[in-house]
């Protein structure tokens, strides 16, 4: 017994409490190319905020890549994207840290911004926790945009038009003379 005891001084001095941020994103966006669109970006930290605590990573892999590319960086200012990159120029921050908000806005956007975008937000010492991620497709128009839309529309109302007569059918069968009585 006094060796389980002594065993369990030495362990529980050691057990640290890990807290992971959340991160949260929308999963898919479509934007018209050459318009502008907001990367929304929300996190739920235990830590207070604070300007100089909290630091947030934006990052981009194209669609059939692997690697990624630094998209922006901000903690307590806006590190814009190096001069080299595809989103110079194209990128601002539109979140607000002390508000759970750590979004980002796309201008003019391109069809080479076509990939998945990364969030990933730390709060000292809350650091733990995985990124977000958004799926972006940029179409040539609305109407390109909206044609996958109504194509889906048009399939949800056949959906829902055989389950309805499929249930009249049922109900008419099961209820014969109830039926027969309303339809004579």
């Amino acid at each position: 017994m006094f060796l389980l005891s002594a065993v369990g001084v030495l362990v529980i001095p050691g057990v640290h409490h890990v807290v992971a941020i959340e991160v949260s994103t929308t999963k898919e966006l479509t934007a018209v190319n050459g318009t502008s669109v907001t990367l929304k970006c929300t996190f739920k930290s235990t830590s207070p905020l604070t300007e100089s605590s909290v630091s947030v990573n934006w990052s981009f892999r194209p669609v059939g890549q692997t690697k990624e590319e630094p998209v922006f960086y901000y903690q307590q200012k806006s590190y814009p994207p190096m001069e080299n990159s595809r989103f110079r120029g194209h990128v601002t921050w539109s979140g607000n840290v002390l508000k759970n908000d750590a979004s980002i806005t796309l201008q003019d956007v391109q069809f080479s911004f076509n990939g998945t975008y990364s969030c990933q937000v730390r709060n000292v010492p809350d650091v733990h926790g995985f990124a977000s991620e958004i799926s972006l497709q940029v179409v040539q128009s609305v109407k390109s945009c909206m044609k996958k839309y109504n194509n889906q529309l048009y399939i949800l109302y056949i959906y829902i038009y055989i389950v309805l007569i499929d249930h009249v059918y049922k109900f008419c069968n099961c209820n014969a003379d109830y039926c027969n009585v309303i339809l004579n």
